[in-house]
């Protein structure tokens, strides 16, 4: 995965020089729309081989919203702003200065907050073998997970017993099929909000 490795390095610094004033104008409305916290949201999540590593993405939440690790859409906890970020992917920017760090890739599985991917067993946990993307099949499969899980009567327990199985599922087929042509396409897809046929199926 020299390859992938090579891109990641070369694109997230490239896209840094270039989005620096998109980043800019994002800090500027969080500051302004919802003040009274950080810019940045940062949690620790799980990284390749189980390392911890703190994630940066811009605040679409209110401060000190005490809620879980799983969201929902429609949260009283998501602010206005918030939810149109999270809309056109923007609050997730900042993580391209995870990429360029080494924290995370482009294309991987997205890192789950500790007691998810570093709780895996058996064959599942060569999952962590692969550092977290920002996107990735099984961030395509599920791009409307806030809303799926808003349609369910227990969010947690649904993400724990269905949709977190099937993104292992997803992430190991992705380690054992890797191709950088793949990898690409999944980028153009999730910028572009298409759908692409993998694994036998259409995410």
């Amino acid at each position: 995965m020299i390859l992938k490795y090579l891109f990641d390095k070369s694109a997230s610094f490239v896209g840094l020089l270039l989005l620096w004033p998109v980043l800019l104008v994002v800090a500027i409305l969080i500051r302004i729309k919802m003040p009274g916290g950080p810019v940045l949201f940062t949690q620790l999540r799980i990284g390749r081989h189980g390392r911890v590593f703190s994630i940066y993405k811009f605040r679409t939440m209110t401060v000190d919203h005490g809620g879980s690790s799983v969201s929902v859409r429609g949260e009283s906890r998501i602010t206005p702003l918030g939810v149109h970020l999270r809309r056109c992917k923007l609050d997730e920017l900042p993580e391209l200065w995870n990429v360029l760090r080494g924290d995370m890739s482009f294309v991987g599985p997205r890192p789950d907050v500790p007691g998810y991917a570093d709780q895996l067993q058996g064959d599942n946990r060569r999952m962590l073998e692969l550092r977290p993307g920002i996107t990735g099949p099984a961030t395509l499969k599920y791009r409307n997970e806030e809303e799926l899980l808003a349609r369910v009567a227990d969010p947690i327990r649904y993400n724990d017993e269905v949709l977190f199985p099937d993104k292992v599922r997803l992430n190991l087929y992705y380690l054992d099929h890797y191709s950088f042509l793949k990898d690409l396409q999944m980028i153009v897809c999730t910028v572009l909000g298409k759908k692409m046929y993998y694994a036998g199926e259409e995410i």
